[in-house]
């Protein structure tokens, strides 16, 4: 079997170099391949690379990571927005005709009732939230045989990406900075290698369809932000709460969300891990 993943040099790619069969030959490819990486250049967005890059390679699956999921900026940039998380998922779809594998989010929901299963009504509230929904309808209507996964609030130990939650949350307050935390935005954090773990079962079992994956606990932004210093012995003190509305956030975010994993739990016979068991594994106390 043969894999190509793309976005590969993210929180949640380069987990997955780690969650792959090791007799799968796998094609890392990014826009940014990082000085010490093997990879292939590609841009979603860039039919002629696509293409090509699927016609040297002839994976038999895609596993698609690329995406813009800056949630202010694609709010404030519609149009790059839906570039990247929607029509690169149609580019993929028209260039491959194999199986693929979708990230995607609990943006897709309003965070009115959750947390969410799989079969709860979709209704994005931001940019980005309805550009991953449109990319999800893009890749079911593409092949039944294809997989989304939904996930939220991915976090780990990754120096090198903007997007990360625990090391923006540890640096700070081994500075002695203070930070606005958000008290009423609810999710399930999951660490990027229980995610790549996932990823990894639902490709060995050839699972299909529309699945959510989120760790063990639902907690708010702020509690998150505490347990992460309690656990790394640092001032909770300095961490601040928020809400939403004071924080100013230009993107409208879906309050009482999260992710209910029991459908695929009971697929993959797993456990979901708590946060500070992830915690543990990630960076000595």
């Amino acid at each position: 079997m043969k894999i190509l993943v793309t976005g590969s040099y993210g929180q949640l790619g380069r987990s997955l170099f780690n969650h792959l069969n090791s007799n799968i030959e796998v094609f890392w490819t990014g826009r940014n391949i990082p000085f010490d990486g093997n990879g292939f250049y590609l841009d979603i967005c860039d039919r002629i690379n696509l293409k090509e890059l699927i016609s040297l390679n002839e994976p038999d699956i895609i596993i698609n990571l690329a995406a813009l999921t800056n949630v202010d900026f694609c709010e404030k940039n519609l149009d790059l927005a839906r570039e990247i998380n929607t029509n690169g998922v149609r580019n993929i779809c028209d260039a491959f005709k194999g199986k693929i594998v979708q990230l995607s989010t609990d943006y897709v929901f309003d965070g009115k009732n959750g947390p969410y299963l799989e079969e709860d009504e979709v209704f994005p509230l931001s940019v980005y939230g309805k550009t991953k929904l449109e990319a999800e309808k893009i890749v079911m209507s593409h092949n039944s045989d294809n997989l989304i996964i939904r996930g939220n609030v991915l976090y780990d130990n990754c120096i090198g990406s903007r997007a990360s939650f625990l090391n923006w949350v540890v640096q700070s307050l081994r500075e002695k900075t203070p930070i606005n935390v958000v008290d009423d935005q609810i999710n399930n954090p999951t660490w990027a290698k229980s995610m790549a773990k996932i990823i990894g079962l639902c490709v060995e079992k050839e699972i299909s369809g529309i699945y959510h994956w989120g760790d063990a606990e639902f907690v708010s932004r702020y509690k998150f932000a505490k347990i992460i210093a309690k656990h790394y012995n640092l001032e909770t003190k300095l961490i601040n709460p928020k809400s939403t509305k004071e924080i100013g956030q230009v993107a409208p975010r879906p309050l009482k969300s999260g992710l209910l994993s029991e459908k695929i739990v009971k697929i993959l016979d797993i456990n979901q891990p708590s946060i500070n068991g992830c915690l543990n594994q990630i960076l000595p106390k």
